[in-house]
C-alpha cells in the first residue's frame, strides 16, 4: 500500500520496530493496515432510530447521542477483537453531523471563543465563515515517522492569532482563499488520498476546528477505511470534543503554553491551560495520541518544563511526545521583533536538549517521534 516513499523516509518503517510505539499507537496501526475498522465507520453501523433528525431539539439530540455513545463503546471493543460492521441508514454519525451543524450557531460553539455571530453571514474570529476552505491536500512526508505518508488536508482559518505562525497565510491572512468544498467533495479528497497510499487522513490547517461541522459531515460520504487524525491546537468546546471522540482514531495536538499570560500575549487566547488540558485528558482516553510541544526560546521555565511535568503526572503512559525544535520567528515577530523580543530568535539547540533531557528524566517517551 505504501510504495516508493519508503526510500525517502526509512524511519517510517523502522519506527514500527519500537515496542512503545506499537503499544501506544496500537489502534491507529491496526486501522492504518486495514486490520481494524476506523471509528467513523463503526459509528455508521449504529442505528439511531431516526431517518430525519431535523425535528429533534438539541437537548433531544444530545440525549440520543449519549445513549449511542454507550453502544459505540461496546461495539468498539468488538471491533478491537476483529469484528467488522456494516453501515445502516439513520446512524450515530448522522446524529453527530446534525449536532455539529447546530454548534455552528449563532453563537458558534465549535471553539472556546464562542463568537456571538452568525458565521453564515460573516467570518468569526477564526477568519472563516460557515464554509470549509481547503488550501492544499497531499501526501505529506514531513510528519512524525508513524504518520507518513500522511494524507494531509490544510483548512483555512484558526481560533488562534499566533504572532509567530508559520502558516499565517492560510490561518489568518487569506483563510477564505482556498477551495470551498462541500461534505461530498471533502469525502472524495479523503478517498483519493487513501487510495494514493496515505496512512491516515490528517485534518490540519490553520486548524480544523472552524471546519469541524463539514469534516464530520464528510465522513457520512466516505466509504474507505482510513484512520482519522485530528491535528489541532485543541481549543475546542466540550461539545465539539464530545462529537469527535468516537470518530477520531489518532490525535495530534499542540501543547504550546502552560502560562496563560504567554498564550494570551503570543496567540491571543484566554484560559488556554484549563481548556487544552481538559481536552487532552479526555481525548487521550479515547484514541491514540502524539502530543507536539514546540519549544519556544526563553520559555523553558514558564511553559516547557511545567507542560512536561503535567504530561508525566497525567498521561505519560498513554502518549508519545514530539519535542519540536522547529521554532523560528515568522509572521509578525519577523516583521516587528522589538514587540516580542523573547521569541525574536530561533530556539537554541541547548534549549531543545534541556527540554528533552527533562522529558527523559520524567519518563516521557519522545525519542521515536522527535
Amino acid at each position: 500500500m505504501f510504495g516508493e516513499w519508503f526510500f525517502i523516509r526509512p524511519d517510517a518503517v523502522e519506527v514500527w520496530k519500537d515496542p512503545e510505539v506499537n503499544k501506544r499507537l496500537s489502534w491507529y496501526r491496526d486501522v492504518m493496515l486495514n486490520k481494524k475498522q476506523a471509528k467513523f465507520m463503526i459509528a455508521k453501523s449504529l442505528d439511531s432510530g431516526y431517518d430525519d433528525l431535523r425535528d429533534l431539539s438539541e437537548e433531544e439530540l444530545w440525549r440520543l447521542h449519549s445513549s449511542l455513545s454507550k453502544e459505540f463503546q461496546e461495539r468498539w471493543e468488538e471491533t478491537k477483537a476483529g469484528k467488522w460492521f456494516q453501515p445502516v441508514k439513520g446512524n450515530y454519525l448522522d446524529v453527530k453531523a446534525e449536532l455539529a451543524r447546530r454548534l455552528l450557531g449563532p453563537p458558534c460553539r465549535l471553539c472556546e471563543r464562542r463568537c456571538p455571530i452568525n458565521r453564515k453571514e460573516r467570518p468569526g474570529a477564526c477568519f472563516v465563515d460557515s464554509n470549509a476552505y481547503v488550501h492544499s491536500a497531499f501526501l505529506h512526508m514531513g510528519e512524525e515517522a508513524p504518520l507518513v505518508p500522511s494524507g494531509t488536508i490544510f483548512y483555512g482559518g484558526c481560533p488562534f492569532k499566533c504572532v509567530f505562525c508559520q502558516n499565517w497565510d492560510i490561518s489568518q491572512s487569506n483563510a477564505m482563499k482556498g477551495k470551498r468544498v462541500d461534505p461530498i467533495e471533502l469525502a472524495e479528497i479523503q478517498r483519493t488520498l487513501r487510495e494514493r497510499g496515505a496512512r491516515n487522513v490528517n485534518h490540519v490547517g490553520g486548524d480544523p476546528i472552524p471546519s469541524a461541522h463539514i469534516i464530520i459531515d464528510s465522513m457520512r460520504y466516505l466509504n474507505v477505511n482510513v484512520p482519522q487524525l485530528w491535528n489541532s491546537n485543541m481549543y475546542m468546546t466540550e461539545e465539539l470534543l464530545e462529537l469527535l471522540l468516537d470518530i477520531i482514531d489518532i490525535w495530534l495536538p499542540d501543547f504550546k503554553y502552560w502560562n496563560d499570560k504567554c498564550a494570551l500575549r503570543l496567540s491571543g487566547v484566554k484560559n488556554y491551560r484549563k481548556i487544552v488540558t481538559r481536552n487532552l485528558l479526555k481525548a487521550s482516553q479515547r484514541g491514540d495520541m502524539i502530543i507536539r510541544h514546540l519549544v519556544l526560546p526563553n520559555h523553558l521555565e514558564c511553559d516547557t518544563f511545567p507542560i512536561l511535568e503535567w504530561i508525566a503526572n497525567n498521561i505519560k503512559d498513554k502518549v508519545l511526545v514530539n519535542i519540536m525544535e522547529q521554532y523560528r520567528p515568522e509572521y509578525l515577530v519577523k516583521r516587528y521583533p522589538e514587540r516580542w523580543p523573547d521569541v525574536a530568535r530561533r530556539v537554541s539547540w541547548g534549549e531543545v536538549m534541556e527540554a528533552r533531557r527533562y522529558a527523559t528524566e520524567l519518563g516521557i517517551v519522545w525519542e521515536p517521534v522527535s
